[in-house]
């Protein structure tokens, strides 16, 4: 029997960014329903966040593959579902190291997401050339996407506000302009603290304490921290990894280089496997592993 497409559950709500492998599954569990149903424009939207767990996976060729089909299927009426496909292989590109040739997509996604009223997909495909952009460009970017949600009518659309407030913080830190970052994170903050989840509200108050590093406020930094030491969403994880690397710096700035070992050998430990660190940075584990006075993974 055919199931009736209007059964099918909205399957955004069952993504964990956290376990993209977990969320992938729970997508392909559902890929057959759809099918089913006949619904091609929800089958079609379904693949492509198959695609985007895929890319967090760093499966990037499975992802571009996904995404191939999913395009294959697009009919001139399957617009969601295009401008998806547009930003998946966009964010597939850019983190696999090709954020150049992920601009022309990202351009196109927010071009049609404008010309459809999509508010939601035109806020992420601005935040996306944010990221994707350097400088100047970037900021340009994330304003544009700032301007973009606080317009806009669609609930979805206006959650970007917090993404949005801390990628802009970030881009105003790359600058060097860590007055006007610290003005964002705090907004991001406020946002949180008002729609956010605990964790959400975590990463926006560590995004504040670092950036009170930069400007010098090196005490109340190391107290923001520790404050976040405490936090039980920041146990275990990388979070606590990243928490821990912090008050390492504030402790070195402030001449204790013994208390800071402690605190930088505790990062190395929670952050040496991360695959972004890994791939991106693997210069900052080395000093993560030197400074905490490791001298190779056991």
């Amino acid at each position: 029997m055919t199931e009736n497409s209007s059964t099918l559950p909205a399957f955004d709500g069952l993504w964990n960014h956290g376990d993209p492998a977990g969320t992938e599954s729970k997508f392909r569990e559902l890929l057959p329903r759809a099918r089913q149903s006949g619904n091609a424009s929800y089958a079609a939207e379904l693949l492509t966040q198959i695609a985007r767990t895929q890319g967090l996976q760093q499966k990037y060729s499975e992802a571009l593959a996904t995404l191939d089909d999913v395009d294959a299927s697009l009919e001139p009426n399957m617009r969601v579902p295009k401008v998806r496909s547009l930003l998946e292989r966009g964010r597939v590109l850019n983190s696999s190291g090709k954020a150049i040739e992920s601009v022309p997509l990202f351009t196109e996604a927010l071009r049609h997401a404008t010309d459809y009223g999509l508010e939601n997909y035109a806020v992420d495909a601005a935040h996306m050339l944010g990221i994707v952009t350097k400088a100047e460009e970037s900021l340009k970017w994330h304003e544009e996407a700032v301007r973009l949600a606080e317009a806009a009518r669609d609930d979805k659309a206006r959650r970007w506000l917090g993404p949005l407030y801390n990628n802009t913080g970030w881009t105003y830190f790359d600058m060097g302009r860590y007055a006007d970052a610290l003005r964002l994170f705090e907004r991001d903050v406020e946002f949180r603290k008002k729609n956010g989840t605990n964790v959400q509200i975590g990463i926006a108050r560590w995004s504040t304490a670092k950036v009170l590093r930069y400007l010098g406020r090196v005490e109340e930094s190391l107290h923001r921290q520790m404050e976040l030491l405490d936090d039980p969403d920041r146990k275990g994880n990388a979070a606590e990894g990243y928490t821990h690397e912090e008050v390492g710096e504030c402790l070195l700035l402030l001449q204790r280089p013994e208390e800071a070992s402690t605190h930088f050998a505790r990062a190395w430990e929670l952050l040496r496997d991360d695959p972004w660190l890994k791939q991106d940075e693997p210069a900052r584990l080395h000093r993560l592993m030197t400074l905490g006075k490791r001298q190779s993974a056991p």
